[in-house]
């Protein structure tokens, strides 16, 4: 019999966390009228284990959430096999569309410090201009996988092939 790579690669949840504190990106998905995937990258805050991101209140993706809450999100690093590591969540979105809520103001202030810098009440304005016209969104996992390729330790692989240029502009 063959070794379960799969529970040898999963994460634990402080691992997951500490992820999800460093990453930058989260691909995620809503499902259009139709079904399909609409896949977007979005910057995200993450707030004692829950991702939030913030997007236009008439967005695809917020008009997608309102007719269906189900969402996928994923992180993901790594640019050789024995580095790829990262995080899908599978899950339903609640729209926080109250501007004057607490859980809105927080999540848009720890989204703001992750890619902007430290918030203070001189910030504030600033803050308030990212978020005009804008909802708060909030992932509630049914599920969550996880990889870290590290710990199957490999050596070290090359950086190779066609897509190992970097990408003309």
């Amino acid at each position: 019999m063959g070794v379960n790579q799969r529970a040898a690669v999963r994460m634990s949840e402080q691992e997951i966390a500490r992820f999800l504190d460093r990453s930058r990106v989260l691909t995620l998905a809503t499902l259009d009228r139709e079904g399909k995937p609409h896949l977007t990258a979005m910057w995200f805050g993450h707030i004692d284990g829950v991702i939030y991101f913030e997007t236009k209140a008439k967005s695809q993706k917020a008009v997608n959430l309102r007719r269906d809450p189900t969402i996928t999100c994923m992180a993901e690093a790594g640019d050789t096999y024995d580095q790829l590591r990262g995080v899908a969540i599978e899950g339903t979105a609640s729209l926080l569309e109250d501007t004057t809520a607490d859980e809105y103001w927080k999540a848009a202030i720890d989204i703001y410090e992750r890619y902007v810098g430290p918030y203070s009440p001189e910030t504030h304005p600033f803050v308030e201009a990212m978020m005009n016209k804008r909802i708060v969104v909030r992932v509630e996992p049914n599920r969550v996988r996880s990889w870290d390729h590290r710990k199957l330790g490999l050596p070290a692989m090359p950086l190779s092939g066609t897509t190992a240029e970097p990408a003309e502009d």
